[in-house]
């Protein structure tokens, strides 16, 4: 027995080793964790939802885009690859909840100002009036920090169809003269690495804009590298 031993002694503290590594892996996965749940367009308010996305069961993701910023550059999804971003729809002249919800993304703006993975993102519902200038002038006004914060703008054609059909955000003004015209929710969504909404939030409410923060470190956590074989697997 012992000669056997000896022999295979380096087989066995090797696989003991093993052993205790894919323990521990296991262990970490099964404990209890706040995990962000998917959103499915079936699941939204249909009032936020395009007609032809109502029942679908597909994970909701972010589409690609092509706008232009406060800064006259282009902004496309390539600009968030990788990244986690809270994203909402305003105008500049908006005078009922535009000015809250800004103030409370001035606030995300700051608490996460040395935060590298965490962008935001504001569009325009009134895209022909809220020019480059016009969103240039805002953001100087609001203290917007261009490293962090884009404000786009494009045709109204782009902001209904990423507003309906991607975000889920707005709500459709039927019977007007322009089939294109929205009116803008308070919302804030938070959007993952891969393009995915992973929550909804009421931006001119204190205490979700508590609930974002606390979820965007949720969400952090789950890029943690300990993590990644199991996001592999099942995401």
């Amino acid at each position: 027995m012992r000669e056997i031993l000896s022999r295979y002694k380096v087989l066995i503290i090797t696989m003991a080793v093993l052993s205790v590594i894919i323990m521990t892996l296991i262990y970490s996965q099964l404990k209890v964790e706040p995990r962000l749940t998917y959103f499915e367009a079936r699941n939204i308010d249909k009032k936020l939802v395009d007609s032809t996305l109502q029942f679908s069961k597909q994970k909701q993701r972010i589409g690609d885009f092509a706008l232009i910023n406060q800064n006259k550059d282009t902004v496309t999804q390539e600009y968030y690859k990788d990244k986690i971003y809270v994203a909402d729809f305003f105008f500049t002249t908006c005078q009922t909840i535009c000015p809250i919800m800004t103030s409370n993304m001035v606030d995300i703006q700051r608490e996460l100002k040395n935060d590298t993975i965490v962008k935001l993102l504001s569009h325009s519902v009134i895209p022909m009036q809220d020019t480059p200038e016009v969103l240039k002038k805002y953001a100087l006004e609001k203290g917007v920090d261009d490293s962090k914060w884009n404000l786009v703008t494009g045709t109204q054609e782009q902001i209904f169809t990423l507003a309906r059909k991607h975000y889920l955000a707005v709500q459709d003004i039927p019977g007007t003269e322009d089939d294109l015209d929205m009116v803008h929710t308070e919302n804030f969504m938070l959007i993952d690495k891969k393009g995915y909404i992973r929550g909804y939030y009421d931006g001119t409410d204190d205490k979700e804009i508590e609930r974002l923060l606390e979820e965007i470190d949720i969400l952090k956590a789950e890029y943690e590298p300990e993590k990644a074989w199991y996001e592999k697997i099942f995401d």
